[in-house]
């Protein structure tokens, strides 16, 4: 009996890529609800059931759940996305382990490199893989529907084609180290504000063209190894249990192979997630493992959709480093990072304004105001925050290049930010959400004339930083503080501009925010306006670099500014001066079930009556003045667009070029953005639409490069919700190169001869057509 039992114990297959089924047939019912289960709240911590002291990577957000027996290790899951998130610290030891704040997804959008991004990445997915992580759960990638969403410094941009590439090329990156990502909040999670309960309520032809779109191009162009089903619900059904969304779509229209895990919570409706094509419930609750069994058992979960799960995710954790036997050293090139993130995030910084004043000249010491400038913003609150080392500010920025900061205004900063910062901690409750509350921006401080008068002489200029921050578990307001500047900040510009104006000195403002703001009201007041974003530890040194002219700023904006809030369409249905406290109910995201009995407008559903009119599709087509165009930002060079060309194949392939040349007096980089008016086919369209776009080297004043975009035909369609089809329409098309979407600088023509249609499944429709805006 006993050597029978001895020859069964090693008669056991142990997993390898080429024996999944295997494998399959050899688990238990048991394991396999257990793996597609996630380890718990926690399982990343000391005294872990599911994590030996080896695979330990304090702070990780979860782990798949091994199967010992069967040689199924554990893998690790952390957020992102600007940077690797795990606990810089741990028990039992005085090694660091902190990670390199990089650029936020605003910033990378605004460089539209995909190189660059790509490059960063890759540095990024170093630190995933030497810390111990298999998973990073990034990028955020939900389109910019409206500016007062929490999260969107976390995503790319308004347009569904530029965040697709972004996305692509940011997953390109990180799974080039063979870790992976987990693409995010898959669909249409565009507020935070009831994020566990809210039904987007969208049109299928604005759902397809714009909220899904992006996801398609990551996918398809990238391959990234899972995605991350969202909290809420799009048109009735939660995400993570729509099978439409998560296997029609996903799977057999783009071609998915990955797994599908869902965002951190506890929903009751795990057996119709796992029907839906949901591979992993995280962060994993045993209950949900019981769920699942029982599914099976009662026959609401079939052997086939509990298999293809199972087998799904045992195709991710053959990809892994854990499983490959890959020994972490926990020690990634911190330094060398650095000095990436310094060099690179100049590039995602876009130039509002400029009156001359920019670079600086002659300048040896600055009044530098803002609480920003000392206590400067690299990223946002919640998962997406790192724990990094330090953060440089624009004080030490300007030190680096050898302009001094007057030591008296520093000193009083620093005391002052130091101060506020222990009142608001005293006075912050604590309501059991720290990970999704950073530090609070420290409001400005009262600043009189006469101080600002008493420094006017011994000072060259005035720089102030203005600072904003959002993150996880709540949306921005359109008040004071927020959208708008505070009485406060606007005196403090006013005073500085006329007091160093009367001097013949200049003001400089430094926008140290997370999205977009109102700037209409005030932007003729300084010389010059920087946006600088929240752009990684190395921002400060950045920003100076930009304004002293050791980097030629070529960022341009991801989004539209807005003269007003209500001038964007989606505003009359966003919760923008929700007063509901923090949106996350614990006791939902533990507990599961619908909490609510009562629904409220844009908060527990939200008609999208916009529908394709978001950002400059709207401002373009509608005429609307704005504050700032989508794809605008300006250099300290200029650039000359000429001989524009187009060409189409017999397929429908259009190839367009022109030729750029920097006929200014620095180096520098251009972007050229591709955007396309078709003809109608039918359908209602935007007055162009962004195609393509192209990023030159840095030009030498003087010097020339041809940019080539190409763009096939699926690009170039739109959806037809009549036919459930993507149409290409036959006719012709006109092509503008743009330095902006309201500076265009060339344009050329080409024709379709013949229309082209890709049918697709007839899913997602709501239950009654949203009445959507009409726009002429």
């Amino acid at each position: 009996m006993a050597a029978f039992c001895t020859l069964t114990l090693f008669a056991q297959p142990k997993l390898r890529p080429d024996n999944i089924d295997e494998i399959v047939k050899a688990l238990t019912l048991e394991e396999k609800a257990a793996l597609l289960v996630g380890g718990g709240w926690g399982s990343m911590t000391a005294g872990s059931m599911t994590a030996s002291s080896e695979t330990l990577v304090s702070g990780a957000a979860g782990t798949t759940r091994p199967v010992e027996r069967l040689g199924i290790p554990v893998t690790v899951l952390a957020d992102g996305p600007a940077g690797l998130r795990i606990n810089p610290t741990r028990p039992g030891t005085d090694k660091t382990f902190y990670c390199t704040g990089f650029p936020v997804g605003t910033v990378l959008a605004s460089t539209w490199n995909t190189a660059l991004v790509e490059e960063l990445t890759t540095a990024m997915g170093d630190e995933v893989k030497k810390y111990g992580v298999d998973v990073l759960l990034a990028p955020g990638q939900n389109l910019h529907r409206n500016p007062l969403c929490g999260r969107n410094f976390e995503y790319f941009s308004e347009d569904p084609l530029l965040s697709g590439k972004m996305s692509a090329a940011y997953v390109r990156g990180i799974q080039s180290n063979g870790v992976g990502v987990s693409i995010k909040h898959f669909a249409a999670n565009s507020q935070e504000v009831n994020r566990q309960q809210n039904d987007s309520r969208i049109n299928v032809r604005a759902l397809r063209e714009l909220y899904l779109k992006g996801f398609e191009i990551a996918v398809k162009e990238a391959d990234p190894w899972t995605v991350m089903s969202s909290y809420n619900k799009i048109n009735g059904s939660f995400t993570q249990q729509s099978r439409d969304l998560l296997t029609t779509i996903l799977r057999d229209e783009w071609g998915f192979n990955g797994i599908v895990m869902t965002d951190w919570g506890n929903k009751e409706g795990t057996v119709a997630a796992v029907n839906a094509g949901n591979d992993l419930m995280e962060p994993g609750m045993d209950n949900e493992i019981q769920r699942i069994i029982a599914g099976v058992k009662d026959g609401s979960i079939s052997q086939e959709q509990l298999d293809q799960n199972v087998r799904h995710m045992l195709d991710y954790i053959v990809r892994t480093p854990r499983f490959k036997g890959y020994k972490f050293s926990n020690k990634p090139d911190l330094k060398a990072h650095a000095k990436l993130v310094h060099e690179a995030t100049a590039e995602g910084l876009v130039l509002l304004e400029n009156n001359g004043v920019l670079p600086l000249k002659d300048v040896k010491k600055v009044a530098l105001y803002g609480t920003g400038s000392y206590d400067f913003i690299a990223g946002g609150t919640g998962s997406g925050n790192v724990n990094k080392a330090y953060v440089r500010n624009v004080a030490e920025g300007f030190k680096e290049n050898g302009i001094e900061v007057d030591a008296d205004i520093q000193t009083w900063y620093e005391q002052y930010i130091t101060f506020t910062k222990t009142q608001l901690r005293n006075n912050a409750a604590d309501n059991g959400l720290g990970i999704l509350l950073g530090d609070p921006v420290v409001p400005e401080m009262e600043i009189s004339r006469s101080f600002v008068e008493k420094k006017l002489g011994a000072t060259d200029m005035a720089v102030l930083t203005i600072s904003r921050n959002a993150g996880e578990g709540d949306d921005r307001k359109a008040a004071d503080g927020d959208w708008t500047l505070t009485g406060q900040e606007r005196e403090l510009m006013q005073t500085l501009a006329d007091v160093y104006h009367a001097a013949g000195k200049k003001l400089v403002v430094v926008l140290n925010i997370g999205g977009v703001i109102e700037t209409a009201s005030w932007k003729h007041i300084p010389d010059a306006i920087l946006l600088a974003w929240t752009p990684g530890q190395e921002g400060g040194l950045a920003v100076a670099d930009v304004l002293c002219g050791a980097s030629n700023p070529s960022g341009k904006l991801p989004m539209t500014f807005p003269v007003s809030y209500f001038d964007i369409p989606s505003s009359f249905d966003f919760p923008h001066n929700y007063k509901g406290g923090n949106s996350i109910d614990l006791a939902a995201l533990l507990g599961g079930g619908n909490m609510r009995r009562r629904m409220v407008k844009d908060i527990d559903y939200t008609d999208y009556t916009e529908g394709i009119w978001v950002g400059y599709r709207y401002f373009a087509t509608a005429g609307k003045k704005v504050s700032y165009p989508f794809g605008y930002g300006l250099s300290y060079t200029t650039f000359d667009y000429s001989k524009p060309t187009v060409k189409v194949d017999k397929e429908g392939k259009v190839t367009a070029s022109i030729k750029v040349t920097n006929t200014g007096s620095v180096a520098g980089k251009e972007i050229v953005e591709l955007y396309v008016t078709a003809p109608d086919g039918g359908l209602v369209k935007p007055a162009f639409e962004l195609k393509g776009f192209a990023k030159t080297k840095n030009l030498k004043p003087g010097s020339s490069e041809t940019l080539t975009i190409t763009i096939d035909p699926y690009t170039l369609a739109s959806f037809n919700e009549e036919t459930s089809a993507w149409e290409m329409a036959a006719g012709n098309y006109t092509v503008h190169f743009g330095a902006s979407s309201a500076d265009i600088r060339a344009t050329a023509f080409f024709k379709q001869a013949k229309p082209q249609s890709w049918p697709v499944h007839r899913v997602m429709l709501p239950a009654e057509p949203v009445k959507e805006i009409s726009v002429k």
